[in-house]
């Protein structure tokens, strides 16, 4: 196999004595080591050729550089790559050949300029953009820090409080936004962005416009004791923000080593912490995110058969509900025309009520202008049967969860759409040869289950069936990416891979809180490990009518691994149904504020008379690393049969759904990826010794008991039976 094609730099020089560099390494001319190897021996060149005066250096194909490349941190990271020695990119190259050259050099941005490619270009003596492109340091969502010494010169182009605002919250900004910040020098349209940048750099060879070396800037730095209280206003922030990640307090901290004792030494400082955390857990788990949610459209016999998505002109949504105007909203923004199906007037005015205040919010946060409000809006179209149903290419099917009703749906459907269309239900809980039975249309049967508020969860789980035609899941991978969801393909069971890893989550904390723990306690613990809130919290918001009726979907399927506690049951029979009612496991406020509620503890003490269970002197004295562990290893031994059954295709698209589909905290890599960190054999024991105290909830299944027998990662392929598919 022939190996990948290296990046590189190509070297121009025109006959205004200017030497242009182009950096090529398509999609996004990201700096491999080979491109930067490369660019530093173009500008070697052009600095020893006499008939050079300036340098131009920009990206191919309208872009300048998406940064370093990402896979060389993986390589890095397990030593099988080896790197130049630290200092030798950011000092001995960037700062000592590139910015300290005798010729000027001007940086033409278009596109992207991000991480390294802006760290390059803020090494240039002038920068010149396009008022679209996008710059900005985003190396913090990857547990790292800037490497090539943007945390010393950002700061000193822009000031302090953008600068740590830019990398803190790795957003980067828009060329014109750029000028004014006086990150970029001028705005030009793309077709001058060259020429401008020749004739900048030729002023600068002539000393018509001001040389500038970034590194030396200061006017931009505030005073030392207003930079200690920025820098102290800014650690409060993140300590309150992302009390678990040290990375963004050391960006903050080699920042201020910059300010204070100068830029060399700050850019060692950078050099030496950027070392530590490549190293450290919270980039190794952020990175696996990184490339795991971009492989998860990666599915053997389906997208390796060379199947081109085929174009999806119409989209039709049935039923106008929460979650059939979410689906309705995210298709109109990505430019989907839909028609929105309803029963009646009164609730198809609701439906379409709801899409129009999805939108509404999106413009009173300044996210959309009152012009694209009507153009999204008018691709919208509501109707009361199927006369319009007969050229859509695909209908997603969202009424409640029926299976009578939705039979009867796919039954109209197939008489009405055309033979192409996809059927498409996001039901949460029903099989979908169910669905289907009554249908001739089997192969075109698809899940599309979507997370609520549709339009603003980033997860779709495309669940197939035996019958599922492969080109079916590639088109509707293909419209999850188009409406900005990241797709995870997942088999037909009982809660699909999401809803099925997480049930044990709630019921594991039910058991516990049945032996004597504090349900608050486990709610404190659970945050802290990262979660957006903890199980009790979350049954609160999604009510306790869809907590009981999914719960009762696993008890049914899975008896001998569920939990059934009587808590919520007895709380419902006092007309408690968590937030909407004011009451559930907390108290609510009319702001949804939150406090515990003292009378919990009569209906906890009522069931676990009805259920025989007492209290555990040990559990009422649990550690939260022990409460972690008692929630979670359920959630990761659920993952593992998930796994086994061939329900998911790999163990990192579990990692994704968690994150995206439950909040799984991204620095911990994904539930299987966090559990590899702790060891199979860990995770078993624990188990296999809460099983014998507690019973079969927490009985390890087999894949998880061969893994730690072998003192195999639960995550790699080897072993896993593809019995399901």
């Amino acid at each position: 196999m022939a190996s990948k094609a290296k990046g590189r730099t190509t070297l121009e020089v025109g006959a205004d004595g200017v030497a242009l560099i182009t950096i090529i390494n398509p999609p996004v001319n990201s700096l491999s080591f080979d491109v930067l190897f490369s660019l530093k021996e173009s500008y070697e060149q052009a600095l020893q050729r006499e008939d050079v005066k300036a340098i131009v250096v920009t990206g191919a194909r309208g872009k300048f550089s998406g940064g370093f490349d990402i896979t060389a941190f993986g390589g890095l990271q397990g030593g099988k790559a080896a790197e130049p020695r630290p200092g030798y990119i950011s000092v001995d190259v960037i700062t000592d050949i590139f910015e300290a050259a005798r010729k000027p050099a001007v940086a033409a941005i278009d596109g992207l300029a991000l991480g390294g490619g802006l760290e390059v270009a803020m090494a240039c003596h002038a920068r010149v953009s396009t008022k679209t492109a996008q710059l900005g340091l985003p190396e913090l969502q990857l547990g790292l820090i800037p490497g090539f010494g943007g945390t010393q010169r950002l700061p000193r182009l822009v000031g302090l409080p953008k600068a740590l605002e830019m990398m803190l919250t790795s957003k980067p900004v828009k060329g014109e936004e750029a000028f004014s910040l006086g990150l970029v020098d001028v705005i030009v349209p793309s077709e001058e962005l060259i020429s401008t940048a020749r004739k900048w750099a030729l002023d600068i060879s002539e000393r018509r416009k001001p040389w500038i070396i970034s590194l030396h800037k200061t006017d931009k730095l505030e005073s030392l004791a207003d930079a200690r209280e920025i820098f102290k206003f800014a650690r409060a922030q993140v300590r309150k923000q992302a009390p678990n990640l040290k990375h963004p307090l050391v960006c903050i901290d080699v920042v201020e080593t910059g300010v204070v004792s100068g830029p060399r030494a700050g850019l060692w400082k950078e050099i030496e912490d950027f070392q530590v955390l490549l190293h450290a857990d919270t980039s190794k788990s952020l990175i696996h995110v990184f490339f795991a949610q971009r492989g998860t459209t990666k599915v053997p016999g389906v997208s390796d058969l060379g199947l081109t998505p085929r174009r999806i002109n119409k989209v039709a949504v049935v039923g106008g509900g929460l979650m059939g105007s979410g689906i309705a909203t995210a298709l109109i923004l990505s430019n989907y025309p839909v028609i929105l199906k309803e029963v009646n007037d009164k609730f198809l005015e609701a439906g379409l009520g709801r899409v129009k205040s999805n939108l509404q919010s999106r413009v009173r946060k300044g996210k959309m202008t009152p012009e694209k409000f009507e153009k999204t809006i008018s691709l919208l179209k509501g109707v009361l049967d199927y006369e319009s149903f007969r050229d859509v290419d695909m209908v997603i099917e969202a009424v409640i969860e029926n299976i009578s009703l939705k039979q009867q749906i796919f039954v109209d459907l197939e008489k009405y759409c055309p033979p192409h269309c996809i059927l498409a239900t996001n039901t949460s809980t029903i099989d979908l040869e169910l669905i289907g039975e009554r249908t001739k249309s089997h192969d075109r049967i698809v899940g599309a289950h979507f997370f609520s508020p549709a339009h603003v969860m980033p997860l779709l789980e495309v669940v197939r069936t035996k019958r599922t035609a492969p080109q079916v899941i590639v088109d509707l991978v293909d419209v999850g990416k188009r409406i900005k969801k990241t797709p995870v393909v997942v088999g037909n069971c009982t809660g699909f891979a999401v809803n099925r890893m997480f049930f044990p989550y709630t019921q594991a904390a039910l058991l516990l809180v049945e032996h004597g723990v504090d349900p608050y306690q486990i709610d404190r613990a659970i945050s802290k490990f990262g979660m957006p809130m903890g199980p009790f919290r979350l049954i609160d918001l999604v009510g306790f009518g869809v907590a009981i009726a999914t719960g009762g979907q696993f008890v049914q399927n899975f008896p001998d691994r569920t939990f059934k506690s009587m808590i919520i049951p007895l709380m419902q029979e006092d007309k408690r149904a968590g937030e909407t009612t004011q009451k559930g496991f907390y108290l609510y406020d009319k702001n949804r504020k939150s406090k515990p509620d003292p009378e919990l503890k009569k209906y906890i003490e009522k069931a676990r008379s009805m259920s025989g269970i007492s209290v555990d002197p040990k559990l009422a004295k649990l550690s939260e690393k022990d409460i972690v562990e008692m929630i979670f290893f359920p959630v990761v031994n659920e993952a593992c049969r998930v796994l086994a059954e061939g329900i998911a295709v790999k163990a990192a698209d579990l990692d994704i759904a968690g994150v995206m589909g439950m909040g799984f905290p991204p620095y911990r890599g994904g539930v299987m990826f966090w559990a590899d960190s702790l060891g199979s054999k860990y995770i078993y024991s624990r188990l296999e010794e809460w099983s014998k105290l507690y019973g079969g909830f927490f009985k390890p299944c087999a894949y998880l008991a061969e893994r730690a027998a072998q003192g195999a990662t639960l995550s790699s392929p080897s072993g896993v039976a593809k019995s399901r598919l």
